[in-house]
């Protein structure tokens, strides 16, 4: 019994979370119970258990994970502030009048929302209450409708930036490192957020692509589910196209931009983020909006500027010329930090500060609780002789490298219908991927095939979180068994995506091997 302790734990652990116990406690739990038998049975060390107070500063000074919760900030405020709505309005009138042109509209504001805010939940409940209604009194079939809102909205996953994929990069970074010490290397590489961002930019499109491909397709085979729409409404001017899509569109590029053009890091680019996102809500909702706009031009122009002119006003020998530049440079400051004050004050006046501030909070806990306890977790399961177990699996399995990758995505894929992301990525990963990137795998290609198949996770019965987010958020004439036969489709789409990348490595690789 005593060497299958480690066998024992990781079921004890699943019966643990689907006992809808949380998560954070059925880990650290698990592992202290194990601990304990481990330490009476001699089958472990229990000072291996010294190791989890480093483990503990190691996650709280983490550099990577300091981007996670300023992302999430600057999705909940762009959530809270409902530029959703507007995106959805805009870009409904735009293609409404084509068969599945609904559909084509949400998948392309889900992938702008996914790129701009990174938030699941929020973008399907976003969808949920706007696009659902109007899809629905168009005609579209309530499956098909449902499926692609689920669907569109867990582009957030994928479409950097997204927490997945800064989650996934810290554990691919470390199990790398891992694997180049057991293969004798005492100098090793690092792997970066920016390069998980870069790989996973053309697969993430992909999916965009295969999403239109399948509505348009669908909307021409099946035209009663798919109909146009006559919204009763006039076209949108490219006047209000413009003004709807430029500010979403330039903090993309702000964040993204400056990630993969290696000016800023994830957690300054995150930082960026958060005040623009703050700037377009606080645009929205002031009722003298031309003092923001102006403040957010006074920033981008500084940034620009002070990037190509940089001023140090401490040296001693500092021009005349330089000092006016240096002047001009700090007005600028100060006309942004007014405008960035007047859209603070117009959010709190708002409650949309409250919200979103809530909203972090919730979301970063739960997220930094799981890491805690999984690295808890697996410290106990390898003092078990868990990870020499896995090892010696995946090495025996029929196939060699191509069979073990085969399995362990197939167990994934598994292990998606019951857990959420952030379980599988700190507690399942680790302990998986050293072995796959000892066998030769690539480990940023490795990455972007594990989120895509976690990104399948929040579309898969009967534990998906994006089809518990629509079902609150979905009329009550929409059956739950309807917004499972929606999504059926789209998990085929998904294996599509993943056999693309499989087939193509260059999709995920050729990126990053450019911009790094």
């Amino acid at each position: 019994m005593t060497e299958n302790l480690d066998l024992l734990m990781f079921v004890a652990l699943m019966a643990a979370i689907l006992s809808g116990f949380p998560v954070a406690f059925s880990t650290a739990g698990v592992a202290v119970i194990f601990a304990y038998l481990g330490w009476v049975t001699n089958a472990m060390d229990i000072g291996l258990l010294g190791a989890l107070s480093q483990r503990a500063f190691g996650l709280l000074s983490n550099q990577v994970l300091i981007a996670i919760p300023i992302f999430v900030l600057m999705g909940a405020v762009l959530e809270k502030s409902r530029i959703a709505e507007d995106l959805l309005t805009t870009m409904g009138r735009l293609f409404g009048n084509v068969r599945g042109g609904l559909g084509v509209s949400v998948v392309l504001v889900g992938a702008l929302l996914a790129a701009s805010t990174g938030i699941v939940g929020a973008t399907v409940v976003a969808m949920g209450l706007i696009a659902l209604p109007t899809m629905l009194r168009a005609g579209y079939k309530p499956s098909v409708a449902a499926g692609v809102v689920c669907t569109a909205g867990t582009l957030g996953q994928i479409i950097p930036p997204s927490t997945l994929l800064i989650i996934l990069s810290d554990v691919m970074s470390n199990a790398y490192q891992q694997a180049q010490y057991e293969q004798g290397k005492f100098t090793v590489e690092a792997l970066s957020v920016g390069q998980f961002f870069a790989a996973a930019l053309l697969p993430g499109l992909t999916l965009v692509v295969l999403y239109l491909i399948y509505i348009l397709t669908t909307g021409l085979i099946r035209p009663d589910d798919m109909p146009g729409a006559s919204l009763g409404v006039e076209r949108p001017s490219p006047s209000d196209i413009l003004r709807t899509m430029a500010a979403p569109v330039l903090l993309i590029v702000a964040v993204l931009g400056a990630i993969l053009g290696g000016l800023a890091t994830p957690t300054e680019a995150a930082s960026v983020g958060a005040i623009g996102a703050l700037l377009m809500a606080g645009h929205r909702l002031e009722q003298r909006p031309k003092i923001i706009l102006i403040g957010a031009v006074a920033l981008v122009a500084l940034a620009i500027v002070s990037g190509a002119f940089p001023i140090r006003l401490q040296r001693s020998d500092v021009a005349h010329s330089e000092f006016a530049v240096g002047i001009a440079y700090i007005m600028l400051a100060l006309i942004g930090l007014a405008a960035i004050m007047i859209a603070t004050r117009t959010l709190i006046r708002e409650h949309v500060v409250q919200e979103a501030l809530t909203s972090t909070l919730t979301m970063t806990s739960m997220i930094f609780a799981t890491i805690l306890a999984a690295g808890m977790f697996s410290l106990v399961f390898i003092g078990l002789g868990g990870e020499e177990r896995v090892a010696a699996l995946l090495s025996e399995l029929p196939g060699g490298p191509t069979g073990a990758l085969v399995f362990c995505m197939l167990f994934l894929f598994a292990l998606g219908f019951f857990l959420d992301f952030v379980e599988i990525s700190v507690i399942v990963l680790p302990l998986i991927t050293p072995s796959l990137i000892l066998m030769g795998h690539d480990p940023i290609w490795l990455g972007i095939l594990i989120a895509i198949n976690l990104q399948t996770s929040f579309l898969t019965p009967p534990f998906g979180f994006s089809l518990f987010y629509l079902r609150g958020a979905a009329p009550a004439n929409v059956a739950t068994t309807e917004i499972y036969l929606g999504v059926m489709p789209f998990i085929g789409l998904q294996i599509v995506g993943v056999a693309l990348v499989w087939l193509l490595p260059a999709i995920a690789t050729w990126l990053p091997r450019s911009l790094f």
